[in-house]
Protein backbone atom coordinates (compact mmCIF):
# COMPACT_ATOMS: atom_id res chain seq x y z
CA UNK A 1 0.00 0.00 0.00
CA UNK A 2 3.26 2.38 0.91
CA UNK A 3 5.06 1.15 -1.99
CA UNK A 4 1.80 1.74 -4.53
CA UNK A 5 1.15 5.57 -2.73
CA UNK A 6 4.77 6.52 -2.93
CA UNK A 7 4.82 5.25 -6.82
CA UNK A 8 1.66 7.40 -7.38
CA UNK A 9 3.60 10.25 -6.16
CA UNK A 10 7.09 9.72 -8.09
CA UNK A 11 4.62 9.02 -11.39
CA UNK A 12 3.09 12.39 -11.03
CA UNK A 13 6.03 14.59 -10.24
CA UNK A 14 8.11 12.85 -12.74
CA UNK A 15 5.29 13.84 -14.99
CA UNK A 16 4.74 17.24 -13.78
CA UNK A 17 8.40 18.02 -14.45
CA UNK A 18 8.38 16.24 -18.34
CA UNK A 19 5.14 18.37 -18.32
CA UNK A 20 7.28 21.72 -17.16
CA UNK A 21 10.09 21.16 -19.49
CA UNK A 22 7.91 20.26 -22.48
CA UNK A 23 6.41 23.98 -21.80
CA UNK A 24 9.74 25.60 -21.26
CA UNK A 25 10.96 24.18 -24.84
CA UNK A 26 7.67 25.40 -26.28
CA UNK A 27 8.66 28.98 -24.82
CA UNK A 28 11.63 29.18 -26.37
CA UNK A 29 10.37 28.00 -29.66
CA UNK A 30 8.09 30.97 -29.69
CA UNK A 31 11.28 33.03 -29.14
CA UNK A 32 13.35 31.57 -31.14
CA UNK A 33 10.79 31.71 -34.68
CA UNK A 34 9.47 35.21 -33.30
CA UNK A 35 12.07 37.02 -35.19
CA UNK A 36 10.50 35.80 -38.46
CA UNK A 37 6.76 36.73 -37.32
CA UNK A 38 7.94 39.85 -36.62
CA UNK A 39 8.92 40.65 -40.46
CA UNK A 40 5.03 40.24 -40.77
CA UNK A 41 3.87 42.35 -38.68
CA UNK A 42 -0.16 42.17 -40.37
CA UNK A 43 -0.28 39.16 -38.55
CA UNK A 44 -0.04 40.32 -35.47
CA UNK A 45 -1.97 43.56 -36.12
CA UNK A 46 -5.24 41.10 -37.33
CA UNK A 47 -4.31 39.16 -33.53
CA UNK A 48 -4.25 42.24 -31.83
CA UNK A 49 -7.54 43.11 -33.16
CA UNK A 50 -8.78 40.01 -32.31
CA UNK A 51 -7.95 39.73 -29.29
CA UNK A 52 -7.74 43.38 -28.00
CA UNK A 53 -10.93 44.54 -29.48
CA UNK A 54 -12.89 41.70 -28.66
CA UNK A 55 -11.97 41.87 -25.33
CA UNK A 56 -11.99 45.33 -24.69
CA UNK A 57 -16.27 46.04 -23.90
CA UNK A 58 -15.73 43.98 -21.18
CA UNK A 59 -12.47 45.50 -20.13
CA UNK A 60 -13.99 48.61 -19.98
CA UNK A 61 -17.32 47.81 -18.06
CA UNK A 62 -15.69 46.27 -15.64
CA UNK A 63 -13.39 48.22 -14.57
CA UNK A 64 -16.17 51.27 -14.42
CA UNK A 65 -18.37 49.52 -12.11
CA UNK A 66 -14.83 48.31 -9.41
CA UNK A 67 -13.55 52.01 -9.48
CA UNK A 68 -17.07 52.97 -8.46
CA UNK A 69 -17.15 50.00 -5.63
CA UNK A 70 -13.92 51.61 -4.99
CA UNK A 71 -15.30 54.72 -4.33
CA UNK A 72 -18.00 53.72 -2.45
CA UNK A 73 -16.04 51.22 -0.26
CA UNK A 74 -13.13 53.41 0.22
CA UNK A 75 -15.69 56.65 1.10
CA UNK A 76 -17.20 54.34 3.82
CA UNK A 77 -14.01 53.26 5.18
CA UNK A 78 -12.21 56.60 5.18
CA UNK A 79 -15.01 58.61 6.45
CA UNK A 80 -14.93 56.69 9.73
CA UNK A 81 -11.18 58.43 9.99
CA UNK A 82 -12.23 61.76 8.60
CA UNK A 83 -9.80 61.39 5.95
CA UNK A 84 -12.51 60.98 2.81
CA UNK A 85 -10.45 63.61 1.04
CA UNK A 86 -7.60 60.50 0.59
CA UNK A 87 -10.47 58.93 -1.56
CA UNK A 88 -8.94 59.82 -5.25
CA UNK A 89 -5.25 58.84 -4.17
CA UNK A 90 -6.54 55.26 -2.71
CA UNK A 91 -8.92 54.60 -5.77
CA UNK A 92 -6.20 55.25 -8.00
CA UNK A 93 -3.34 53.00 -6.05
CA UNK A 94 -5.88 50.30 -5.31
CA UNK A 95 -6.40 49.91 -9.38
CA UNK A 96 -3.08 51.05 -10.94
CA UNK A 97 -1.11 48.68 -8.44
CA UNK A 98 -3.10 45.79 -7.66
CA UNK A 99 -6.71 45.25 -9.23
CA UNK A 100 -5.99 46.55 -13.05
CA UNK A 101 -3.52 44.23 -14.06
CA UNK A 102 -4.83 41.81 -11.98
CA UNK A 103 -8.90 41.80 -12.82
CA UNK A 104 -7.51 42.10 -16.72
CA UNK A 105 -5.47 39.60 -16.98
CA UNK A 106 -8.64 37.27 -15.01
CA UNK A 107 -11.02 38.51 -17.62
CA UNK A 108 -8.40 38.50 -20.36
CA UNK A 109 -7.80 34.33 -19.37
CA UNK A 110 -11.45 34.19 -19.65
CA UNK A 111 -12.40 35.55 -23.01
CA UNK A 112 -9.04 35.91 -25.19
CA UNK A 113 -7.57 33.20 -23.09
CA UNK A 114 -10.17 30.37 -23.87
CA UNK A 115 -10.88 31.55 -27.59
CA UNK A 116 -7.00 31.18 -28.63
CA UNK A 117 -7.28 27.98 -26.65
CA UNK A 118 -9.90 26.52 -28.63
CA UNK A 119 -8.98 28.62 -32.38
CA UNK A 120 -5.46 26.26 -32.14
CA UNK A 121 -7.25 23.23 -30.94
CA UNK A 122 -9.98 23.48 -33.97
CA UNK A 123 -6.91 23.90 -36.03
CA UNK A 124 -5.47 21.04 -34.58
CA UNK A 125 -8.40 18.92 -35.48
CA UNK A 126 -8.94 20.08 -38.33
CA UNK A 127 -5.36 19.18 -39.57
CA UNK A 128 -4.15 22.76 -40.61
CA UNK A 129 -1.38 22.85 -38.78
CA UNK A 130 -0.43 19.33 -40.34
CA UNK A 131 -1.54 20.82 -43.95
CA UNK A 132 1.20 23.77 -42.84
CA UNK A 133 3.84 21.14 -42.16
CA UNK A 134 3.19 19.48 -44.99
CA UNK A 135 3.94 22.72 -46.98
CA UNK A 136 6.92 23.37 -45.51
CA UNK A 137 5.79 25.94 -43.07
CA UNK A 138 6.20 26.31 -39.49
CA UNK A 139 3.29 26.49 -37.55
CA UNK A 140 4.83 28.14 -34.56
CA UNK A 141 5.75 30.78 -36.82
CA UNK A 142 2.92 31.17 -38.41
CA UNK A 143 0.08 30.65 -36.27
CA UNK A 144 1.57 30.02 -32.83
CA UNK A 145 4.19 33.59 -32.47
CA UNK A 146 2.08 35.88 -33.87
CA UNK A 147 -1.14 35.26 -31.77
CA UNK A 148 1.60 35.43 -28.51
CA UNK A 149 2.90 38.57 -28.91
CA UNK A 150 -0.76 39.99 -30.15
CA UNK A 151 -1.85 38.77 -26.27
CA UNK A 152 1.76 40.32 -25.08
CA UNK A 153 1.05 43.63 -26.27
CA UNK A 154 -2.81 43.96 -26.06
CA UNK A 155 -2.74 43.01 -21.95
CA UNK A 156 -0.90 46.35 -20.62
CA UNK A 157 -3.63 47.80 -23.01
CA UNK A 158 -6.02 47.05 -21.71
CA UNK A 159 -5.27 47.44 -18.45
CA UNK A 160 -4.24 50.64 -19.01
CA UNK A 161 -7.84 51.22 -20.19
CA UNK A 162 -9.36 48.96 -16.89
CA UNK A 163 -7.57 51.59 -14.55
CA UNK A 164 -8.12 54.72 -16.30
CA UNK A 165 -11.69 53.97 -16.35
CA UNK A 166 -12.17 52.81 -13.14
CA UNK A 167 -10.77 56.12 -11.86
CA UNK A 168 -13.29 57.56 -14.10
CA UNK A 169 -15.95 55.38 -11.98
CA UNK A 170 -14.60 56.24 -8.62
CA UNK A 171 -14.41 59.96 -9.39
CA UNK A 172 -18.45 59.69 -10.48
CA UNK A 173 -19.29 57.90 -7.36
CA UNK A 174 -16.78 59.45 -4.71
CA UNK A 175 -17.37 63.40 -6.48
CA UNK A 176 -20.47 63.63 -8.43
CA UNK A 177 -22.74 60.93 -5.99
CA UNK A 178 -21.38 60.96 -2.71
CA UNK A 179 -19.84 64.81 -2.82
CA UNK A 180 -16.41 64.50 -1.89
CA UNK A 181 -14.20 68.04 -2.92
CA UNK A 182 -13.11 67.66 -6.53
CA UNK A 183 -10.37 69.45 -5.91
CA UNK A 184 -8.92 67.39 -3.57
CA UNK A 185 -9.84 64.65 -5.10
CA UNK A 186 -7.54 65.19 -8.13
CA UNK A 187 -4.55 66.72 -5.95
CA UNK A 188 -4.15 64.10 -3.70
CA UNK A 189 -4.00 61.73 -6.60
CA UNK A 190 -1.64 63.21 -8.61
CA UNK A 191 0.45 64.09 -5.15
CA UNK A 192 0.11 60.58 -4.24
CA UNK A 193 1.02 58.35 -6.95
CA UNK A 194 4.36 57.79 -8.59
CA UNK A 195 5.00 57.63 -11.86
CA UNK A 196 7.41 54.98 -11.99
CA UNK A 197 6.70 53.40 -8.76
CA UNK A 198 2.96 52.48 -9.43
CA UNK A 199 2.19 53.32 -12.62
CA UNK A 200 5.30 51.81 -14.69
CA UNK A 201 5.32 48.47 -12.08
CA UNK A 202 1.63 48.24 -12.78
CA UNK A 203 2.58 47.95 -16.98
CA UNK A 204 5.44 45.63 -15.69
CA UNK A 205 3.20 43.12 -14.13
CA UNK A 206 0.72 43.28 -16.75
CA UNK A 207 3.34 42.66 -19.44
CA UNK A 208 4.08 39.52 -17.53
CA UNK A 209 0.83 38.20 -16.86
CA UNK A 210 0.23 38.90 -20.58
CA UNK A 211 3.44 36.35 -21.48
CA UNK A 212 1.91 33.98 -18.78
CA UNK A 213 -1.90 33.75 -20.06
CA UNK A 214 -1.23 33.70 -23.55
CA UNK A 215 1.52 31.65 -23.82
CA UNK A 216 -1.10 29.12 -21.34
CA UNK A 217 -3.22 29.99 -23.88
CA UNK A 218 -1.25 29.08 -26.89
CA UNK A 219 -0.17 25.57 -24.87
CA UNK A 220 -2.94 24.50 -23.80
CA UNK A 221 -4.49 23.98 -27.31
CA UNK A 222 -0.93 23.09 -29.31
CA UNK A 223 -0.78 19.96 -26.57
CA UNK A 224 -4.72 19.29 -26.96
CA UNK A 225 -5.68 16.01 -28.58
CA UNK A 226 -7.44 16.76 -31.91
CA UNK A 227 -11.03 15.82 -30.22
CA UNK A 228 -13.81 18.15 -29.26
CA UNK A 229 -13.48 16.77 -25.77
CA UNK A 230 -10.04 17.51 -25.39
CA UNK A 231 -10.33 21.05 -27.06
CA UNK A 232 -13.26 21.77 -24.41
CA UNK A 233 -11.18 20.69 -21.83
CA UNK A 234 -8.04 22.19 -22.88
CA UNK A 235 -10.27 25.44 -22.78
CA UNK A 236 -10.87 25.26 -19.08
CA UNK A 237 -7.38 23.98 -17.90
CA UNK A 238 -6.66 27.20 -19.89
CA UNK A 239 -8.69 29.17 -17.09
CA UNK A 240 -7.42 27.39 -14.24
CA UNK A 241 -3.75 27.46 -14.96
CA UNK A 242 -3.68 31.02 -16.43
CA UNK A 243 -5.73 32.24 -13.09
CA UNK A 244 -3.19 30.37 -10.53
CA UNK A 245 -0.47 31.93 -12.38
CA UNK A 246 -1.70 35.28 -12.46
CA UNK A 247 -2.52 35.21 -8.63
CA UNK A 248 0.88 33.80 -7.49
CA UNK A 249 2.72 35.88 -10.10
CA UNK A 250 1.12 38.30 -8.80
CA UNK A 251 2.03 37.81 -4.81
CA UNK A 252 5.88 37.18 -6.40
CA UNK A 253 5.78 40.81 -8.10
CA UNK A 254 3.82 42.29 -5.24
CA UNK A 255 6.44 41.10 -2.51
CA UNK A 256 9.51 42.63 -5.09
CA UNK A 257 8.00 45.92 -6.32
CA UNK A 258 6.48 47.65 -3.56
CA UNK A 259 8.60 46.34 -0.80
CA UNK A 260 9.20 50.04 0.45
Amino acid sequence: MIARFLGYIGCTVREGLAGLGFAIRSFLSILRVSPGAFRRPGLISEQIHFIGNYSLVIIAVSGLFVGMVLGLQGYYTLNQYGAEQMLGQVVALSLVRELGPVVTALLFAGRAGTSLTAQIGLMKAGEQLSAMEMMAINPVQRVLAPRFWAGVIAMPVLATVFSAVGVMGGYLVGVKLIGVDEGSFWAQMQSGVDVRADVLNGVIKSFIFGIAVTFTALFQGYQAQPTPEDVSRATTRTVVIASLLVWGLNFVMTALMFNK
